[in-house]
């Protein structure tokens, strides 16, 4: 079994691997006041919840874009788990190619983006990965990542309406029975909820009129609000929830010199 660990600027995803199975998955706040031991306890109770004995893990890699996570979660893997994690980015010698300005400066979970899309679809694709920030990542079939758009998360645009706003109250990002709101809470969320799916469109659909030789391609959407977009967005063809996940356990098992099965 290996551990994938999915460091984002807002939640931290775990997935432990069986084989190609993903057996089990946690999401926890990102944290970047922790100690290595903390995390430790937290990696070593996580398994315990579900049987899953320490010497069972024999591996573990971490896709982070929070460079100050990165190095106590490590720590802790070895520490507590006892082993030696793979650290993924620009520089990993991934089947990728980073077809842009500034390769190194790429996000370790856009990486693994491309590498899950390529491999797991075989066609060109665009992987609209929903967390702290919406991202759209362009991927042709062949593994090369074209570059993409950053827009502000369905979250972020939420919390920073309501921070500014002092009449405004906190509401669950959760789908609107109807467009046109009587309640406060109603008039946010299909501003907030509707507008986002309507802006990922637009977007998905500027990209696809301009992709490189023309055609269409698949639109798969990921990260933790995939699945509450799943019936506003008109775009996507495909959502996996899993599938930075996917891409770790991929890389992990290229940079370790396992089977790659995709």
């Amino acid at each position: 079994m290996i551990l994938a660990f999915d460091v984002g600027n807002t939640e931290t995803t775990v997935g432990l691997f069986d084989d190609l199975e993903l057996r089990a998955h946690w999401r926890l706040t990102t944290d970047a006041g922790r100690t290595a031991d903390e995390v430790g306890l937290d990696l070593r109770a996580l398994l315990a919840s579900i049987d899953v004995p320490l010497p069972m893990v024999l591996g573990a890699a971490i896709a982070s874009v929070v460079p100050p996570v990165t190095g106590p979660l490590a720590a802790a893997c070895t520490r507590w788990l006892g082993v030696t994690p793979v650290i993924i980015d620009g520089s990993s010698p991934l089947p990728i190619t980073l077809r842009v300005d500034e390769p190194l400066t790429v996000g370790a979970d856009r990486i693994v983006n491309t590498l899950a899309a390529s491999r797991l679809y075989g066609e060109d694709a665009i992987v609209v990965d929903l967390g702290t920030a919406t991202t759209f990542d362009c991927i042709t079939a062949t593994g090369v990542f074209l570059g993409g758009v950053i827009m502000p998360g369905v979250r972020t645009s939420a919390e920073t309406l309501i921070r500014r706003t002092s009449k405004l109250p906190a509401t669950d990002l959760v789908a609107p029975k109807k467009v046109i709101g009587t309640r406060t809470e109603e008039c946010i969320r299909a501003g907030v909820m509707l507008g986002s799916a309507d802006a990922i469109d637009g977007i998905v659909r500027r990209i696809r009129a301009e992709w490189p030789g023309g055609g269409r391609p698949l639109c798969v959407a990921t990260g933790g609000l995939a699945e509450q977009f799943k019936t506003l967005c008109t775009s996507f063809d495909r959502v996996e929830p899993s599938l930075t996940l996917q891409g770790i356990r991929l890389a992990h098992e290229h940079l370790t010199g396992g089977l790659d099965r995709g």
